[in-house]
């Protein structure tokens, strides 16, 4: 065990357990003022639920040795147990060294667990019953998330046997959530009276101090994911940074342009974008390519979140633009922009000589598309016929924080 690589990891998973409470101010801040307490108590319950499901079967199923043709791990780390020093090579290659406990592993992957179910709650906020959300969450972090999370980076997983890049959760996180919160949004249906009536954040100031957790929290999430404290974390953190600064600022100036105004809910949904898009390619990249790569992540996410209305769906807090389509560019770029001159164990992209590599991150990228909407609607029908999913018009209109769980945010 290397003692900096075990501290820096460990750091590195309360930074990405930070998130969670940052994505509930994010959301909450967006919200009406009678919806925001029931958004973020989806993320502080997610903080519970996900993390003992991670540790009864979830991390096995993402991480133990291949049970299933590549597809799903085995029992081997069911409750924890075989959890020590056994764990190095079936999460690693052997040719590498692994220098942390497999404890810190599996807890740092279980921040990741945590926060990409709380992505999804964006696009039914305002509308879901918290029963039908507590058994979808079970249901989605069994069969959706655990799976693809062990085709990208479990033992044997197709994906990685295939040459996909996806350093820190394009795949596994952003795409997969986003598609998640499309279905969601699709299949509970739009909110009363929306298009009609406006719905306006009710606290953007909440919002925005969210956001900022996100951008501190994200260097766990991508520096983290080196599982060293080591040149490529270092370069993992600047692209990181430097992504989302371009994000922030070619939003903004987008909807400077289109709108006449750049808004202080544009720059921030900007530098969420560029964190999105970063993601797969944080490890692989360097400066410049990070640049490029989130400037373009801004106006596009941008673009797709205008679009939204259009194409008729209520994704209430945009999930699917920013996460979705974000996640998606992430994965194409790292396609793009990857140099093994940054990450010898990694590959060319189109732009340095190896077209190939586009082609492999395209066929993860339609493999968890297909894969994370046709299980998301199964569950989510499957919930329906249980418990039902929406909440009744009445309580809709009084508002998810009194009618589910019987509180008011703001006594004034």
């Amino acid at each position: 065990m290397n003692q900096a690589d075990n501290a820096w990891v460990l750091i590195s998973s309360a930074l990405v357990l930070l998130m969670t409470p940052g994505l509930a101010m994010f959301y909450g801040g967006l919200t009406r003022s009678k919806n925001v307490l029931s958004t973020m108590m989806h993320s502080f319950f997610l903080m519970g639920l996900a993390s003992i499901i991670w540790m009864f079967y979830g991390f096995s199923l993402a991480f133990a040795p291949d049970a299933l043709g590549g597809w799903l791990g085995g029992s081997k780390y069911f409750f924890l147990n075989n959890i020590g020093a056994d764990l190095f090579p079936d999460l690693i290659d052997p040719s590498k060294t692994m220098t942390i406990p497999g404890t810190t592993f599996m807890i740092f992957q279980c921040m990741f667990a945590i926060i990409t179910p709380a992505l999804i709650t964006g696009a039914f906020a305002e509308r879901m019953k918290f029963s039908s959300f507590v058994l979808f969450m079970i249901l989605w972090l069994t069969f959706v998330y655990s799976p693809v999370a062990h085709w990208v980076w479990g033992p044997g997983g197709w994906l990685s046997a295939m040459g996909a890049l996806d350093f820190a959760g394009g795949t596994v996180v952003h795409i997969n959530a986003g598609v998640a919160a499309l279905a969601c949004a699709i299949v509970i249906g739009k909110r009363k009276g929306y298009g009609h009536v406006p719905m306006i954040p009710h606290n953007l100031t909440l919002t925005l101090l969210g956001a900022g957790l996100l951008w501190f929290g994200w260097f766990g999430f991508n520096a983290g994911s080196a599982l060293s404290a080591s040149e490529g974390a270092s370069m993992a953190f600047v692209v990181t940074h430097m992504a989302t600064a371009a994000a922030a600022l070619s939003w903004a100036v987008a909807e400077w342009v289109i709108k006449g105004k750049p808004t202080t809910l544009g720059v921030a949904s900007g530098a969420v974008a560029g964190l999105v898009a970063i993601t797969p390619a944080s490890g692989f990249v360097g400066p410049v390519s990070s640049v490029i790569l989130g400037a373009v992540a801004g106006v596009l996410c941008y673009l797709a979140v205008l679009a939204k209305n259009s194409l008729g769906y209520d994704d209430a807090l945009d999930v699917v633009g920013v996460h979705g389509v974000g996640g998606i560019w992430g994965a194409i770029a790292t396609g793009l922009f990857a140099s093994k001159a940054i990450n010898a164990a990694g590959n060319d992209g189109l732009f340095f000589g190896n077209p190939g590599q586009l082609w492999v991150q395209i066929v993860a990228i339609v493999a968890t598309i297909v894969y994370s909407l046709v299980v998301t609607l199964i569950i989510l029908y499957v919930v329906k016929a249980i418990v039902g999913l929406k909440v009744s018009e009445e309580d809709e209109v009084i508002g998810c924080d009194t009618s589910e769980h019987g509180e008011t945010a703001y006594n004034i």
